[in-house]
């Protein structure tokens, strides 16, 4: 079905991204995936051409284009599976923060540089003891003249290698009461003393994104690298959560889409008993029954794209979209491996790999289970303060 969101310049736009991903960052997976990270090179190509930051505004090396721009770079490289470089976040999870929050002097000194892919950028909100309570979070950055003194550990943590600059989530006021008061953020320089980059994890998939462990030991930070002011880090949290779990649902959703399009066309070719395996009514149904899935999704997910570009709160849509595309992608990507038999179990079959990189879909960015929790609560259905 088309989908009637994008303009005519929407989908110019899609031509030269894909254009772009095609010859200069698909080519290159394989490698990322062999060495657990992206190269920086990619980077600058798609900061060259205008793929990042595309939302960002104009004065500060940005696009100044609306959101479904972003939205189109992130399902292109999830149509080629170019997970190891993590451009949703980069652009429309961290880059974010820095331009609804940052003072002018932050703007100028990470903006430009994050558009043009000089200065990449990653967000540390997950501790080894504490998942998506970000309230609880022990980082602590206590205030020493000009500076604070940051101490903590963080887990789980995206381009945690290759980041150039990390907003950090930590505590200004361990003592505040109620605990979200004392959370602040923090922007931490690749080269600031007491910032050591741990292990990169071995994860079970998104093998080319370099997953870190971080920790700030003493780590002295200018008390101007403070986003907002202290104690507001978990309101701009909030504020900005709405667009992180959209654009998990764009991502889950254009990888589904990929899987099953793929399955499809095996499905045409791959003969069993004399006949393809598509003539089967069992796999006929088996597909049927996804098509419809991933066209609902898409539907739901386009609805919510079109009010969040309007700016309306729709906390518990974008909620809903994150938990139910990344659920249905883990199963169009488990029965689509089951139609390739035994050649889906197998590292050169794209299909392994869709299977792999679905799991953390629904964990990261708040796992579903949380997803639900909000839905209920803006339902009224919890009445705890």
């Amino acid at each position: 079905m088309r989908r009637d969101i994008f303009s005519e310049e929407h989908e110019m736009f899609r031509t030269q991204v894909r254009r772009l991903i095609e010859h200069e960052i698909e080519p290159k997976i394989p490698q990322w995936n062999r060495d657990g990270m992206s190269d920086r090179e990619s980077w600058r190509k798609l900061g060259a051409a205008g793929f990042l930051g595309a939302n960002a505004p104009e004065e500060y090396g940005g696009g100044g284009v609306d959101f479904l721009y972003d939205a189109i770079v992130i399902e292109e490289m999830a149509r080629v599976r170019a997970h190891g470089l993590m451009m949703g976040l980069h652009s429309d999870i961290c880059l974010p923060y820095i331009t609804a929050y940052g003072n002018e002097e932050q703007k100028r000194r990470y903006i430009p540089g994050a558009c043009s892919g000089e200065l990449i950028l990653a967000i540390a909100m997950t501790e080894p003891g504490t998942g998506s309570d970000l309230a609880a979070v022990q980082t602590n950055a206590r205030r020493d003249g000009d500076d604070y003194i940051l101490n903590g550990a963080k887990m789980f943590i995206s381009n945690g290698q290759i980041a150039d600059a990390v907003i950090v989530v930590c505590k200004t006021d361990p003592k505040a009461k109620p605990a979200h008061r004392g959370v602040s953020l923090i922007i931490v320089d690749r080269d600031t003393p007491g910032f050591v980059r741990g292990r990169k994890l071995d994860k079970l998939g998104f093998k080319g994104q370099d997953t870190s462990e971080l920790f700030f030991e003493d780590c002295r930070v200018p008390a101007a690298n403070l986003l907002g002011q202290e104690g507001q880090g978990f309101k701009m949290l909030m504020e900005k959560l709405q667009q992180e779990r959209l654009v998990c649902a764009v991502g889950a959703l254009a990888s589904a889409r990929r899987c099953l399009d793929d399955t499809i066309a095996y499905t045409k070719q791959r003969k069993a008993f004399g006949q393809p395996i598509a003539a089967f009514q069992n796999t006929q149904f088996k597909l049927a029954e996804m098509e419809t899935e991933v066209e609902v999704g898409q539907a739901f997910v386009d609805r919510c794209l079109v009010a969040h570009v309007r700016g309306d709160d729709i906390v518990s849509e974008v909620s809903m979209a994150k938990w139910w595309t990344t659920d249905l992608l883990k199963k169009v990507s488990s029965q689509c491996l089951q139609l390739h038999g035994g050649y889906g179990f197998m590292n050169e079959f794209p299909v392994a790999t869709d299977y792999a990189d679905a799991a953390i879909q629904s964990i990261y960015a708040g796992t579903n289970e949380i997803m639900k929790v909000i839905i209920a609560r803006r339902m009224g259905l919890d009445n705890r303060a």
